[in-house]
């Protein structure tokens, strides 16, 4: 077997867990020296990397112990071992790496610490781990998230517990763009998450991001009605709230073809179903319209959303669809009544077109009339 053949069978080797086949393939002098200098891939991992992300605690101890390796090697994205098993929920191979001396806080690229990356994951014996060994919880990645961030993200109610009993200030934090873990768990839909940080913590009610979204925009133009719901009833979020450019949730929402979420705002919480938004005076129509949500052009026409409204350039959602060529809304914009009409400049929806199928929508319009 080549030399190459060989180095190729000993990752795999090392990835199927086999410690006999390591040991039988590493009596060579040329296949033990390119194990121990090597890095692989694309990544660059070396077979550390790879024991430690498969969960292989022997090998571990074979490579480290007998061969001599340092734990603390990098790959090309100076990710190290122990971020493999913090991410992976190795709690055995985490806790062999850390007594072996691998550095609790060790950075891979953009940032990461493994207690982050164990955060990303649902496995609170690893974290509590790498809390006990002295990792760092107010560390933050290269956007401003720190652990706490993330763990909001994944959602785990028991994890976000015990973060806030370890460090009871960490909810106190802001990423970059001044993102606060409520906005995180309003996002992605985390309601446990939500109802332990709104019990616990002190956020303020409708705090805004660098973008001006507050956690309740965040729920809904994600779709996460309870969360908003939640938000209302325990933080007394505004649901008339506007972000940076003046647009509220029902516009957000339409942006992101959140039907549900639309449908709630109007006929749950009364808001106006035609509310306009920015300098530009732009309905939700206008936002379906312009991203081509047809399903939610429709939603909105059955709230009451007028058709004919223009923004300050005189374009009704007809333009906006006729801009972006979106076919299915064109068509449904034409059923429900709005045929071609000017803007402020003279310009013709119908002029926007590029699509032949998209054109031929309001040229059977005018054959019929």
């Amino acid at each position: 077997m080549a030399c190459g053949d060989k180095v190729k069978h000993l990752i795999r080797v090392t990835q199927e867990g086999s410690l006999c086949l390591l040991k039988e393939l590493c009596q060579g002098e040329g296949i033990r020296n390119a194990l121990l200098k090597g890095h692989f891939g694309s990544s660059g991992d070396t077979v550390l990397h790879y024991a430690a992300r498969h969960g292989h605690l022997e090998i571990l101890k074979y490579l480290v112990e007998e061969l001599g390796m340092d734990v603390g090697l990098a790959n090309n994205d100076y990710k190290r071992a122990l971020h493999e098993a913090a991410s992976m929920g190795h709690r055995e191979c985490l806790r062999y790496l850390i007594a072996q001396g691998a550095r609790v806080d060790c950075l891979k690229k953009a940032d990461w610490t493994p207690l982050m990356m164990a955060c990303t994951r649902r496995n609170l014996e690893v974290i509590k781990d790498l809390v006990e060994s002295g990792a760092s919880l107010t560390l933050k990645n290269k956007d401003g998230w720190n652990s706490f961030h993330i763990a909001c993200r994944a959602g785990d109610p028991e994890i976000i517990q015990y973060l806030l009993e370890v460090s009871p200030g960490i909810w106190d934090v802001e990423s970059r763009i001044k993102r606060t873990p409520l906005h995180t768990a309003a996002m992605h839909g985390c309601f446990e998450t939500a109802e332990v940080l709104l019990e616990r913590c002190c956020y303020k009610p409708d705090a805004k991001d660098s973008c001006g979204v507050t956690p309740f925009m965040d729920a809904v133009q994600n779709g996460h009605i309870e969360i908003a719901k939640l938000l209302l009833e325990r933080h007394g979020a505004s649901f008339s709230a506007t972000d940076a450019l003046g647009a509220q949730s029902l516009h957000r929402a339409t942006v992101t073809a959140q039907d549900r979420a639309v449908h709630f705002l109007v006929t749950e919480l009364g808001v106006n179903v035609n509310k306009r938004a920015t300098d530009l005076n732009l309905t939700a129509l206008h936002y379906a319209a312009k991203e081509g949500h047809a399903g939610t052009v429709e939603t909105l026409l059955t709230l009451g959303a007028d058709v004919h409204a223009k923004d300050v350039k005189g374009r009704s959602a007809l333009h906006m669809a006729c801009a972006g060529q979106h076919v299915k809304c064109i068509r449904v914009l034409v059923d429900a009544g709005l045929t071609d009409s000017f803007d402020n400049s003279g310009m013709l929806a119908r002029q926007l077109l590029k699509k032949p199928e998209a054109l031929k929508v309001l040229e059977d319009v005018a054959d019929a009339k």
